[in-house]
């Protein structure tokens, strides 16, 4: 008998905040319509697990939730699809990771808490809360923090990317990266505040300044080209902010729904910002898991452990 599900996890645009509490890690995430898709085939009796070579962190994590579940005989195949660019602070191997565990919840037909899922994607490496529900803030190193703070409001993103990769793990290990978070405490306190209570009003202006002041204070830390420039130019424009990912490349223009698909946006700050090659129309959903059916679709290569 084989077993099988589906689940979806979105990433992300970066943080709407990120910085520390009393020294303790945090962001608060800010999930988008971008979805890995893993499909599980699990087959009893084999603890054979095939997986695309380029997705070892996901196999292991598979591994790793059906050992803590008590299914350690079992085995199988996992097929990843995913539109997510990899290393620009958009989530895309935790989302992998935690669409996974999702997925062999379905096929199994079992429910697993967020705190199993927060327990195996740390495990692996540091992590994006976007397996949370809602908007939520969450430490991404340890876990110590995990708060939800409301649903997603309706708010467009245009995600502009500058090139380039960031590797977490070695962002996560600088030795300064303490001291700045530090010296960044009180304006990242101040970003929070007012993300929260843009999220309880459903104030798309008090979420976008909170995530403003983040993003002005990251660039001590990891500085995005122009990014003062920037800000002042889409504010001229009717946008509600930027945010940014801490910990990666990419830049979001915080707008009013259905206007990141405007074309004009686009072509007026690629003019003025050259350095931005690409550009993601995005919106803000909530976090946590989808499911659907069955996928036919198989991924062709495959690692084993």
């Amino acid at each position: 008998m084989i077993f099988e599900g589906t689940a979806l996890v979105p990433g992300s645009c970066g943080e709407l905040v990120q910085g520390t509490l009393d020294s303790v890690n945090f962001h608060v995430t800010c999930p988008v319509n971008l979805f890995s898709k893993v499909r599980v085939s699990l087959k009893p009796y084999t603890r054979r697990l095939f997986f695309p070579s380029v997705r070892v962190k996901t196999g292991r994590a598979v591994r790793n939730l059906l050992d803590a579940l008590g299914y350690s005989e079992m085995g199988g195949i996992i097929e990843v699809s995913s539109p997510i660019p990899l290393g620009k602070g958009m989530a895309s191997s935790t989302a992998d990771i935690a669409a996974a565990c999702y997925a062999v919840a379905a096929a199994l037909g079992v429910e697993i808490s967020s705190e199993l899922v927060k327990q195996i994607a740390l495990s692996l490496e540091p992590s994006d809360g976007i397996f949370l529900p809602g908007i939520s803030l969450f430490d991404h190193v340890q876990g110590r923090l995990v708060e939800y703070l409301g649903e997603a409001l309706p708010l467009g993103i245009l995600a502009l990317d500058p090139g380039g990769c960031v590797d977490t793990l070695e962002f996560n290990n600088r030795a300064d990266l303490p001291y700045y978070n530090r010296i960044n405490e009180p304006e990242v306190r101040k970003g929070l505040e007012l993300v929260k209570k843009g999220i309880q009003a459903k104030d798309p202006h008090l979420l976008g300044e909170g995530a403003t002041i983040s993003a002005c204070a990251n660039q001590r830390i990891l500085p995005k080209p122009r990014l003062q420039e920037l800000i002042d130019f889409v504010l001229a424009r009717g946008a509600y902010g930027v945010n940014v990912a801490h910990s990666g490349t990419i830049v979001g223009v915080l707008l009013p729904l259905g206007e990141e698909r405007n074309k004009a946006w686009e072509e007026e700050i690629s003019q003025r910002f050259p350095e931005f090659r690409r550009f993601y129309p995005l919106r803000l959903v909530s976090g946590g898991p989808r499911y659907l059916g069955k996928v036919k679709k198989r991924v062709k290569e495959f690692h084993e452990i």
